[in-house]
């Protein structure tokens, strides 16, 4: 067998092309006439949230690639100044039709429905007045502007804040012609509370203005001695990846909380700004900030599009999604406890379609229960006001042993993190930092209670975070089990993160970076074997990204043998399908839609027994070699049938589905349509009121 340094190079899509593709696919969701207008706009604010963090970890680390030595620089892949430039002109593609989508689309179907989004030009002469007048009472005492010249001194913009930058040319004097001068306004989106302005309704019409355009109104009252004041929105992206070795010597939280400091002064990776903005004033800008023009991306005349999650929700109805209320689960619903619920069966549950309060109830009764000895957790992105976390604190203080691991390298929730820590500490659980070198991503919980003098155990294993935000809008699954061949490997993987002794055995359970990648392989080539005897062989997954070159190498070498292979990729993608002898077996679609998929399912045909694996671990790299992630099978038959059923219908959607090219799917019965997600919703839906609920 060929080792890693002799294996032949493989077709592979750039992952950061791939994850552009992606970040278009939501884009295409904000021009799709059949999603509601406001929804729409949505759709505007996870593409322009999406890009910002992009910009902010993927774009900053090919920047320091591209400042390698160029000895160094041959080592990798893919030139990195050649990808940053096909990179840079994808974004200036992408942006382009975003700023047409908003403007030719969006604001007229909007006007449609009687919803004005004005700028300052377009006031009426009574709005202007009330305009005026909420800019000198709620806004101007916000403001603090910084008046400069064009001398080059520093000047720091905090990172994803939107500033005003402003032209000041004053009226000319005995004939001759002053300077210009600059101000600089940082936007105060935070302390006025939204960026919108409701303006009153005129008739049926009703008027939004956003706070920029406010603020333009009252320039003029502010810098009254300046014949000319105009104002062009600006934007810094600072490079946001925390350069730490992955280690626990020393005291990681402080290293954190060091590198979330430096954070706020990283090096910029893009300067936003409006097209409109003067050659002279750009270069002032470029000067004082200390940037080159390569690092100058055309926006906009509006930056930060993510505060549209909180574009005001006006009526009618129509324009957003139909309400989808969390279903009762058919059986836990009615049961008094979880945990002897569990004791009796297990429990299959999806998000958001189902509730999210069973996770809830699962942890605050063995908080409370007397008979509960332990409680083990892990923490990679918990809710604001966590309920779980709460239900932790007092099950600590109540007495039990609390084990909880708090993932601090969890980007962009460090700081909810080291904030949880820190309370769980104080309550006496004991708090586990990460694992030296691995990222733990596995989602799980285990509750021990003291049964007739046994310890029994009771699991929660799940796709998605113990976040009640998220469990409203991300597709995932949980699985409440006592079946002993789970709970057994699953206090393995708590007893490793006490003794950090890699030596672990796991019968059952998949666990990065142990034997996950092994056994996945294993499925694989059985499948190849099967294919080879002529045998029915295929693989369906579900997940979010597949990166990993070797993952893909076993999955070109199983669709050579005949293993009939279909993927439902949410994001990137780096292996290619339909190439004639080498991939011709494997088909690749996505799903973008109301909600996000986020759960993970693997199913292998199996000569007619299926193996099906659920987990939160993607095919890449970093999930199957640098996390420690936990996949776990579904065993029962009635769950297996469940999750085979709610993967069937993904596969079969043709309404909100992509092919590997972002074309729109359209099966060869058009009229038969199936939008999964409303689909799996009346699915559950109908064995809700099966047993018996109003729903």
């Amino acid at each position: 067998m060929p080792t890693p340094e002799t294996e032949p190079e493989i077709p592979l899509l750039s992952r950061e092309l791939s994850w552009l593709a992606f970040n278009y696919r939501v884009l295409q969701e904000a021009k799709d006439p059949r999603v509601p207008v406001l929804e729409r706009l949505k759709f505007l604010a996870i593409f322009s949230s999406n890009l910002d963090e992009y910009f902010k970890v993927r774009v900053a680390t090919m920047r320091r690639l591209v400042k390698l030595k160029k000895k160094t620089r041959e080592k990798l892949q893919n030139d990195p100044a050649t990808e940053l430039d096909q990179i840079l002109a994808e974004v200036g593609r992408q942006q382009k039709e975003f700023g047409q989508v908003y403007r030719n689309e969006l604001l007229p179907e909007l006007k449609k429905e009687h919803i004005n989004l004005v700028t300052e030009q377009e006031l009426s002469q009574d709005q202007q007045s009330l305009a005026l007048d909420y800019f000198k009472k709620k806004v101007k005492p916000l403001l603090v502007p910084i008046i400069f010249s064009s001398n080059p001194s520093p000047l720091f913009l905090k990172d994803q804040t939107v500033y005003l930058i402003i032209r000041l040319v004053p009226a000319q004097a005995n004939g001759g012609e002053e300077s210009e001068q600059y101000a600089l306004l940082e936007l105060p989106t935070q302390k006025h509370g939204t960026r919108f302005v409701e303006l009153p309704d005129e008739q049926d019409d009703r008027y939004v203005i956003m706070l920029d355009d406010i603020i333009r109104v009252g320039l003029p009252t502010m810098f009254p001695e300046f014949e000319t004041v105009e104002a062009f929105a600006i934007k810094l992206s600072r490079d946001a990846e925390l350069d730490l070795e992955e280690e626990i010597s020393g005291n990681l939280m402080a290293k954190i909380k060091k590198s979330l400091k430096k954070r706020e002064k990283g090096h910029p990776s893009r300067l936003l700004y409006d097209p409109q903005t003067p050659e002279p004033l750009l270069n002032v800008l470029l000067d004082r900030i200390g940037l080159s023009a390569d690092e100058l991306v055309v926006g906009s005349r509006y930056h930060n599009f993510r505060d549209f999650f909180g574009f005001p929700m006006l009526e009618p109805a129509h324009l957003q999604y139909e309400e989808q209320p969390p279903l009762p689960h058919p059986e836990l619903e009615k049961a008094e406890s979880m945990l002897a619920a569990m004791k009796e069966k297990d429990y299959l549950v999806h998000y958001p379609y189902q509730k999210f309060d069973y996770t809830l109830r699962f942890f605050e009764e063995a908080a409370e229960d007397p008979a509960v000895i332990s409680v083990g957790a892990t923490m990679y992105r918990v809710a604001d006001k966590s309920k779980i976390a709460k239900a932790l604190i007092k099950a600590a203080e109540n007495g039990k042993l609390v084990t909880v691991v708090v993932e601090l390298k969890a980007r962009f929730d460090e700081e909810s993190n080291i904030y949880w820590a820190q309370k769980l500490e104080k309550a006496g659980a004991n708090v586990i930092y990460g694992v030296p070198d691995l990222k733990v991503h596995s989602k799980i919980g285990l509750v021990t209670r003291q049964e007739e003098g046994k310890a029994v155990h009771y699991a929660y294993l799940s796709t998605g975070n113990y976040n009640e935000k998220t469990a409203k809008s991300y597709t995932d699954h949980a699985l409440f089990t006592t079946d002993e061949r789970l709970t057994l490997d699953l206090t393995k993987v708590f007893n490793f993160f006490v003794d950090r002794q890699p030596d672990k055995q796991f019968d059952h359970l998949l666990v990065a970076p142990f034997n996950m990648r092994e056994k996945f392989y294993e499925l694989i080539q059985n499948e190849m074997r099967l294919a080879q005897e002529g045998k029915d062989a295929y693989i369906y997954v579900k997940i979010n990204a597949l990166q990993d070159e070797d993952m893909i190498r076993q999955l070109y070498e199983a669709s050579q043998a005949g293993v009939k292979i279909e993927l439902l990729v949410r994001g990137i993608c780096c292996l290619v399908p339909g190439i004639p002898n080498m991939s011709e077996n494997i088909e690749v679609r996505s799903i973008v839609d109301r909600y996000l998929e986020h759960g993970r399912i693997y199913v292998f045909g199996n000569s007619g027994e299926e193996k099906i694996f659920i987990a939160s671990a993607d095919w890449m790299n970093r999930n199957l070699s640098r996390r420690i992630e936990v996949g776990f099978p579904i065993y029962n038959p009635a769950h297996q049938q469940e999750i085979r059923h709610i993967l069937d219908i993904l596969r079969q959607d043709n309404q909100k589905a992509r092919t590997f090219h972002n074309e729109y799917y359209i099966s060869d019965t058009p009229t038969n349509t199936v939008r999964a997600q409303y689909a799996i919703y009346e699915f559950l839906k109908q064995k809700a009121i099966a047993a018996g609920f109003q729903v």
